[in-house]
């Protein structure tokens, strides 16, 4: 079998959601840093991995593949690894809250987003904390509701890491890292810390995973 490499960012969302299901999996892998702080995602090289100019992009099984929930996708399909409910309207609820953070809260607070946000606003103080807050509060306040649907035992969906919990922790991390309160949010606290726990989630953690 050939090497896994993910070209990856340490604090990109996305692509912690792959180091976590890559942990769960037991799959080794060789992680490739694409600094987007210094534009690497846009050079033709990165480019011809992924024409979006985005990470993560991953080589596996002979494949390069993009986007994070594709690639989950293709992990859980190819590696049996039961990311989601084999019941198709308990998956319908699961991949809802899946795509409410990858899709909704997500896509308006990537750095691209942020400081293009920052740059016509003339970089006015705090912007990029506002802008953040303004999102991802609204946006997990929403999850914790879909949350109820579902018995935390003690992970989002059950007794087991699942894709909701995958795509919970980044945005977990995003709130804490722009000072957005979420400490009354009670299943998405017990997810975090059940989460933390896990030796998978501990390894992909954006600050284990910082280039030295």
């Amino acid at each position: 079998m050939s090497e896994v490499v993910l070209y990856d960012y340490w604090r990109s969302s996305a692509a912690y959601r792959l180091r976590i299901a890559l942990n769960l999996a037991g799959i080794s892998y060789t992680s490739v840093s694409v600094d987007l702080t210094a534009k690497q995602q846009k050079t033709p090289e990165h480019l011809a991995r992924n024409p979006q100019g985005l990470v993560p992009a991953m080589e596996i099984d002979g494949h390069m593949l993009t986007q994070s929930l594709a690639i989950l996708d293709y992990l859980d399909t190819t590696r049996d690894m039961g990311l989601l409910s084999r019941d198709p309207a308990t998956r319908a609820r699961e991949l809802a809250i899946a795509y409410a953070i990858a899709m909704d809260i997500h896509p308006v607070c990537n750095l691209q987003v942020i400081n293009y946000a920052a740059e016509i606003t003339g970089n006015r103080e705090n912007v990029k904390e506002d802008w953040m807050q303004r999102f991802i509060r609204p946006g997990l306040v929403a999850v914790e509701e879909l949350l109820a649907g579902f018995e935390q035992a003690p992970y989002a969906c059950g007794d087991k890491p699942g894709l909701v919990d995958i795509c919970i922790m980044p945005q977990l991390y995003n709130a804490h890292r722009w000072n957005v309160d979420v400490s009354d949010l009670a299943r998405l606290c017990a997810i975090e810390t059940a989460c933390n726990a896990h030796p998978a989630f501990a390894a992909a953690f954006p600050d284990r995973c910082k280039p030295a």
